[in-house]
């Protein structure tokens, strides 16, 4: 018996195709540098929430949203062609803040490193 839940596996699918997709298939020159960063599906696979973040920047543009946000039924129809699903979930694109965070840490632990190096060396 598989210890994963179907909207586990399902959420992995959507997450592979959208991916493609981007890349692929949507030239819109607003969401070019969009990156998938996680798929949450629901229990009744109703409901798809999209987490992604923009490359390169630690915010989200409300053109890049937008553009997600239009490109939504398309994705969706697609998803419908190349998934064996009897619904397709609503897509929903929300913005990771996770990478921003992470991006933060990063910064804050190599100032510290530099500072410990620079009180470490004799005068």
């Amino acid at each position: 018996m598989s210890s994963f839940k179907r909207a586990d596996r399902v959420a992995d699918l959507i997450k592979m195709e959208i991916a493609d997709l981007l890349l692929k298939t949507i030239k819109d020159p607003r969401i070019g540098s969009v990156t998938i960063t996680g798929v949450k599906v629901t229990d009744d696979l109703r409901t798809a929430r999209i987490f992604f973040v923009e490359m390169g920047k630690d915010t989200c543009s409300t053109v890049v949203l937008t553009g997600l946000g239009k490109a939504a039924g398309f994705l969706r129809r697609e998803l419908s062609r190349r998934l064996q699903l009897r619904h397709v979930p609503e897509l929903l694109f929300t913005y990771d803040p996770s990478f921003a965070y992470g991006n933060r840490i990063e910064s804050l632990l190599m100032e510290i490193h530099r500072e410990k190096e620079n009180n470490a060396q004799p005068d």
